[in-house]
């Protein structure tokens, strides 16, 4: 019986397998690893019981990946297929990890290492017949800003008949729990005080939160409005004006605007919105963010200088060490950039000799030579788009 579906099943032959090699045999024992065929209703980690018994046991833990790769098909027109591949090896292979990333815009695959990952594309050009590469993943930075910036902006357009109308006037600051109401802000030798009406707070799914507050008074626009211009600046939060980004943390009093009785709509509002947004998005002060990883390294006591100057050399922040099972357990926190092929050099400076985990700890802010690379990377690939 299977505990987990409910479902009877016939065992008509037992296997002890060796590589590829099958031998049948009448019976096993508990330690003995076997196999059999021509099941109906079992899966991965379903517990089989004869009659009498009932017995469950727990879902095999995998251990977390630690090599990944941004996958396709040379030929683009493979995608699906490739897809169709991707989930069935998964199926055969838990700990091929398979991730449609529709932030990055790539399909990422993990596995325990580069010669696993390497065997996963041999398996998909030699039995597949499917030609694939393998590419470095895209980094999930993410933007912020860092001061409080003021701007406004007018959307108008008049091409016969009905026309475009909207402004929005806003004022954005960082974000963070327990920050008190808006209150009075000065730019440029001018007060803006907010005389708050509504707020509304909004968890977003890429992590942190957007505040949006409404401070209109007087009817400048009409709160049939005020939706169209949040959507708006949630647009340009999916896509940060540095480097097209998730943006996080923000706060947006939209305080002031005008309208049009016959062309205002909500198209313009949006326009409006989104665009005085970006113009107070980069006058902030915005930085990126970047992945923080928390890793643990089990060493040999021989090796534990050399792994620690490598790990320093990836701007690692060592976190401390101690012994466990007669081994060195190095604790640090390093950026998900420099993690790419860490298993590979770990391998490498320690002869195979040690291993690690790693697990997602937060986003921090990368350093000013970072930010500064990365900004013109982006507008390396803007520009020939």
């Amino acid at each position: 019986t299977n505990a987990d579906r409910g479902s009877k099943e016939r065992i008509a032959q037992l296997f002890a397998v060796d590589g590829q090699i099958r031998s049948e045999v009448s019976e096993m024992e508990a330690g003995d690893i076997g196999a059999t065929v021509n099941l109906k209703d079992v899966g991965r980690g379903n517990t089989l019981n004869g009659k009498g018994c009932e017995y469950r046991f727990d879902f095999i833990k995998y251990p977390e990946p630690k090599f990944r790769r941004a996958i396709k098909p040379v030929n683009e027109a493979d995608a699906e297929k490739l897809s169709e591949i991707l989930s069935r090896m998964h199926e055969e292979d838990p700990t091929w990890i398979v991730e449609q990333s529709k932030e990055l815009k790539q399909t990422i695959v993990s596995g325990q290492g580069e010669f696993h990952l390497r065997t996963l594309k041999w398996r998909i050009e030699n039995n597949d017949k499917l030609a694939i590469e393998f590419l470095e993943p895209k980094i999930p930075y993410r933007e912020t800003i860092t001061k409080s910036a003021r701007a406004d902006y007018r959307h108008k357009k008049q091409s016969g008949g009905a026309g475009q109308f909207g402004e929005v006037h806003l004022i954005i600051e960082p974000y963070y729990e327990g920050m008190p109401a808006p209150g009075t802000y000065r730019f440029g030798g001018q007060e803006y005080r907010m005389n708050v009406r509504d707020t509304q707070v909004y968890d977003l799914e890429w992590g942190g939160k957007l505040v949006f507050v409404n401070c209109i008074v007087g009817g400048a626009i009409d709160a049939r409005f005020l939706p169209a211009i949040l959507k708006g600046i949630m647009g340009r939060m999916e896509q940060g004006p540095l480097t097209g980004s998730y943006a996080r943390d923000v706060r947006v009093c939209v305080y002031d605007g005008k309208m049009h009785p016959v062309d205002s709509n909500e198209i313009s509002f949006m326009l409006a919105g989104r665009n005085a947004f970006s113009t107070a998005f980069r006058d902030a002060a915005p930085k990126i963010l970047e992945p923080i990883y928390d890793i643990e390294v089990l060493v040999p006591g021989d090796y534990l200088g050399d792994v620690m100057s490598d790990l320093q050399g990836r701007r690692a922040l060592i976190m401390g060490m101690n012994s466990e099972r007669g081994c060195e357990k190095l604790m640090a926190k390093v950026p998900l950039k420099e993690m790419s092929s860490y298993s590979t050099s770990l391998s490498s400076i320690t002869g195979g000799r040690a291993s690690f985990t790693m697990k997602f700890s937060g986003y921090e802010l990368v350093p000013t030579d970072v930010q500064e690379k990365l900004l013109k990377e982006y507008a390396a690939t803007q520009t020939e788009e």
